[in-house]
């Protein structure tokens, strides 16, 4: 190995060191969040592709977004110190919160593919959507309001 090739290593590993304690540790939820983000991103881009909507600006956004989502779980880990948790109870909570969403959204790509997906799992996702739906009506509405 050459001078660079040793720096560029240090460099790497430093950053993953740092990136692993801010996010609290590198333990099953985090590798869980992390595989549906990576999964939730390749679908989408494969549903973009399938619908001819390919576009380097959605996709750079949704980049963007997976990583603010890593920027949330870093504070719920200064959260949890803050409060004196022995157990990383906040940063557990908003993880299971994201793994749910991108596993949402995963079901939702999938399905967009033409994946048969079976009726115990769509029915739930089907409902939720809805709710997710009549929230986002409620908010306009409240927004139109205060405008």
């Amino acid at each position: 190995m050459n001078m660079k090739e040793i720096s560029f290593n240090s460099v790497v590993s430093l950053f993953g060191t740092f990136v692993t304690y801010w996010l609290g540790g590198w333990d099953q939820a985090l590798k869980f969040l992390v595989a549906f983000m990576v999964i939730d991103y390749i679908t989408g881009v494969l549903v973009a592709i399938k619908k001819k909507k390919l576009n380097s600006d959605i996709m750079f956004w949704g980049g963007i977004r997976k990583a603010v989502i890593l920027i949330v779980i870093a504070i719920a880990v200064m959260l949890d110190t803050l409060v004196g948790n022995d157990q990383p109870l906040i940063r557990t909570l908003a993880i299971m919160y994201y793994v749910g969403r991108e596993g949402l959204s995963t079901i939702e790509n999938i399905g967009a593919l033409g994946v048969k997906i079976p009726s115990f799992i769509s029915e739930p996702v089907s409902k939720l959507s809805k709710v997710g739906e009549e929230e986002n009506e409620i908010e306009k509405k409240e927004k139109s309001k205060k405008n």
